[in-house]
């Protein structure tokens, strides 16, 4: 086969004399010799399925995370320490978050899988001049196909021949209405490929008709194949999965550069190089935020509950938190801002005033025909039950895509007469007259155009308008045909909408008011979902097309998204450009979808959103599962992300505030203090008190100042804050120090023991002031077991060196001297962190920035 086979907009625009020649095929097929080589040049008519990787090795891939590798170096170095506690938490803590990753990675394979399983099917083909039936992995490009009603397409074909056919294209368009396709050629080859009439999709079925078509692609190479592709790949990290390993990566950078520090220094002075080694990885553990993974989890879970309540099914973790920065919500029309039911809305004559006459002739040509039940024939059946009793039909004249129109002849009270229904466009042209109220009159130029002003006035509000037409038979025929739809008098209009849904307007205020823009992305036409969203009072600032966009590079479509609302016509592949253009653009993206065609958006999108009836494919591509296609379920889960953020930011602030101005004041202690500030044995021990008094946090309240808009990872605003409040807890270290050296001219056990009481106050008490911009206790106050947990494991933490306890960690007893003096550094490093926070907050907020 000469050249590569080029895109299916190329081969639309072609006669079919002319793709033959394109595909060097012929309407006898082709031969079973060449079909053989095509098969190898191409490979078999199979969606590719990934390759497979041993699990164990899967498995382990998972720990390559910079925060699971400090996690594990901590707890070997906990065993070494003799603290098995610390290593059976962390232990647990790796294995769980490290089992969800792998899950979760399983889950987009299997949405591939389900994909290849659609495709297993046999077709009839042409080879050698004679038909056969053949698996449909065994079809080539060039291979003449036969369809007919009920058949799921094998392959991206060129139509030959088409009579009466229509195609269910909402494994790949997302909308319901059988397109109609026929063997002419589309001028307009350069529309969106879904709207092309001579082009049928691998993976859509047929609804009614029969076909001949030549194969243009196959396997991975459809349109299908393109979004199994996607799904097998990697999928890309959201905006939270990539903040959380900046951060671990930061994390992992400052604890090696201070821990070689203090080693190399202590070394040097104390001369003492196993011990200072021990103490500078007990330094390291105690730095370490092994918590962060459970503070995560628990806050998450807590989330996933409260969330399944209002129908909100979790299925990543990192959704929820990335539900709370999403910034950006793309979903599809139907079924989101509308009831996903077409109605009727209005009859009317050819004046526009309804008329009950239009009805009934509307039902009785729905009720009547045997051709294939539309969405549109079932909302005239279920708007008004009519008695039918009196009328029997007794002829009818078939839907086809040329004429655009079916017709019925029935018997009734009033006598035989034909029924005609169809595009107004085609219907008008055969009326030599039109009825106005009772009375019929002459379809002048005059009236004509009126009528059709009115039907492309309907049109452009978002309606879908048919035509009805009618004309007495007075002369008994045998059989009536395509001719006798002449002479018709135009009884008037229906008009049908898919409503939008009721209460979206309030719920797009409340995302409107949450920071939250919403995109529309639709296959529909553009006048339809135009309609729907001025009706739902959502902000159009711009409309684009699907054929506009396949026109557009990917920077020119980042611009343009910026600044549209709407983007209608659009397939599988230009949804999925928006998606990521938008991410591009420093957004975080949530994408709702049910479809097969939305699978890929799903998985590129940061927050993937499905429903409960959506298909296979989709529910596995998704990060949350609703229960009931709504957007007000979408609230709940942004308010519930934004906590998660918010009491995850509390822990990983905190421990900024006040490990790390420990760790710079070890750096001091250890140029100046003729003894180690503190044991190994002890550090590890105020490390496990403190991590105890913080697993309430998930229990926290959040202010509302946190809910209003989304919160997003920044790592230089927390590196700022690291900069502003770790030298704060720096210098209360510091003073006691010089306090308890210069003042109390303590020795090493008195020191260690007012070190380690001063650090493990000002750490754990610290998060009152640092979970809030507001004054803490009076204005803002925590949850009643974070107030517990932290005030019991200071008291804790402040009994032990006078208990038995206190003689195994090496702790000596402090006079009440010193311990006033040490609760005397604690108030008054809480009052300047409140002051200092006020401080950081005004310049950071005056700057314009946010979390």
């Amino acid at each position: 086969m000469e050249g590569k086979i080029k895109k299916l907009n190329y081969y639309a625009a072609l006669s079919a004399e002319q793709v033959f020649t394109e595909l060097v095929t012929t309407e006898q097929g082709l031969s079973a010799a060449e079909a053989a080589a095509r098969l190898a040049e191409y490979g078999r008519n199979i969606i590719n399925p990934a390759k497979e990787q041993y699990i164990l090795l899967e498995f382990l891939s998972h720990f390559k995370s910079p925060l699971i590798i400090i996690l594990l170096v901590a707890s070997i170095i906990s065993a070494s320490f003799g603290q098995i506690t610390n290593l059976i938490i962390i232990a647990i803590m790796v294995l769980a978050s490290v089992t969800l990753d792998f899950i979760e990675e399983h889950s987009a394979n299997r949405a591939a899988q389900k994909l290849r399983d659609r495709v297993k099917t046999m077709a009839t083909v042409i080879r050698d001049g004679r038909q056969q039936e053949v698996h449909a992995a065994y079809l080539c490009p060039g291979d003449l196909i036969f369809l007919s009603s009920g058949d799921l397409v094998p392959a991206d074909a060129r139509l030959l021949a088409a009579d009466d056919f229509f195609v269910n294209q909402s494994s790949l368009s997302g909308e319901s209405w059988p397109k109609e396709k026929n063997e002419r050629s589309d001028a307009a080859a350069k529309s969106s490929l879904l709207d092309l009439n001579n082009i049928v999709f691998m993976g859509t079925n047929v609804v009614s008709g029969t076909a001949t078509a030549v194969i243009l692609k196959t396997g991975a190479a459809t349109e299908f194949g393109k979004i199994a592709a996607k799904l097998g790949q990697p999928q890309e990290q959201s905006d939270f999965e990539v903040g959380i390993a900046r951060f671990g990566f930061f994390i992992m950078r400052v604890i090696i550069f201070l821990v070689l520090l203090i080693f190399l220094l202590n070394s040097l002075i104390n001369k003492q190089v196993l011990e200072s080694f021990m103490f500078a990885v007990a330094i390291a553990v105690g730095v370490t935020p092994e918590l962060l993974p459970m503070i995560m989890s628990v806050t998450i879970a807590r989330g996933s509950l409260k969330m399944a309540k209002q129908g909100v099914i979790v299925k990543k973790q990192a959704a929820i938190p990335n539900f709370g920065s999403m910034d950006v919500l793309c979903t599809d029309k139907t079924g989101t801002l509308t009831e996903d039911k077409i109605t009727l809305i209005n009859y009317t004559d050819a004046a526009g005033r309804a008329s009950d006459r239009v009805l009934l002739n509307t039902y009785l040509n729905s009720y009547f025909q045997t051709g294939v039940k539309n969405p549109l024939d079932e909302a005239v059946l279920k708007f008004k039950k009519l008695p039918v009793g009196a009328y029997k039909k007794f002829e009818e004249i078939p839907f086809d895509f040329v004429r655009k129109m079916m017709s019925i002849a029935v018997a009734g009270p009033a006598g035989q007469y034909l029924i005609t229904k169809g595009a107004p466009e085609e219907v008008i042209k055969r009326c030599q007259s039109y009825r106005e109220g009772e009375r019929a009159h002459v379809l002048t130029e005059v009236a004509q155009a009126k009528a059709l002003a009115y039907y492309h006035q309907a049109s452009a509000d978002g309606y879908r308008v048919l035509a009805v037409a009618s004309k007495p038979l007075t002369v008994a025929k045998a059989k009536y045909t395509k001719a006798d739809e002449a002479e018709l008098t135009l009884e008037g209009f229906v008009a049908f909408l898919d409503p939008a849904k009721a209460g979206v307007k309030k719920i797009l205020r409340q995302l409107a008011s949450l920071g939250v823009e919403v995109k529309v992305i639709s296959g529909d036409n553009e006048l339809v979902t135009h309609k729907i969203c001025y009706e739902v009072g959502l902000d159009i600032k711009g409309v684009l097309l699907g054929a506009e966009a396949e026109t557009m590079t990917d920077d020119a479509l980042k611009i343009r998204a910026e600044h549209t609302t709407i983007f209608a016509r659009f397939s599988p592949d230009d949804k999925n450009r928006v998606i990521n253009v938008l991410r591009a653009n420093n957004h975080v993206v949530g994408y709702l979808g049910d479809g097969i065609n939305d699978a890929p958006s799903l998985q590129a999108a940061d927050v993937g959103i499905s429903v409960n009836n959506a298909v296979d494919v989709a529910k596995e591509s998704a990060d949350i599962v609703l229960t009931t296609k709504s957007l007000e379920a979408l609230v709940a889960g942004i308010l519930e992300g934004r906590k998660v953020f918010a009491n995850t930011m509390k822990y990983i602030l905190m421990g900024l505030s006040s490990n790390f101005g420990n760790m710079f004041s070890v750096i001091g202690a250890v140029l100046f203090v003729p003894f180690l500030p503190m044991l190994p044995i002890q550090i590890l021990l105020n490390n496990f008190i403190y991590d105890v008094s913080q697993v309430t946090i998930p229990t926290d309240k959040v202010d509302e100042a946190w809910l209003t808009k989304p919160r997003r990872w920044n790592l230089k605003y927390v590196k700022k804050f690291m900069y502003t409040f770790g030298p704060i807890s720096s210098i209360f270290d510091i003073l006691t120090f010089v306090i308890m050296l210069y003042v109390f001219h303590a020795g090493a056990g008195l020191f260690q023991t007012a070190w380690f009481m001063e650090s493990l106050a000002t750490q754990t008490l610290v998060i009152h002031f640092i979970r809030t911009r507001r004054l803490p206790f009076l204005q803002s106050t925590a949850s009643k077991w974070l107030l517990a947990s932290t005030l019991s494991a200071v008291v804790i933490g402040w009994l032990i060196p006078y208990t038995p306890l206190g003689g195994f960690f090496q702790f000596s007893p402090l006079p009440a001297k010193v311990l006033i003096a040490i609760g005397g550094l604690v108030v008054i490093y809480l009052f300047l962190v409140e002051v200092a926070k006020r401080i950081f907050y005004h310049r950071y907020d005056a700057a314009g920035k946010t979390v």
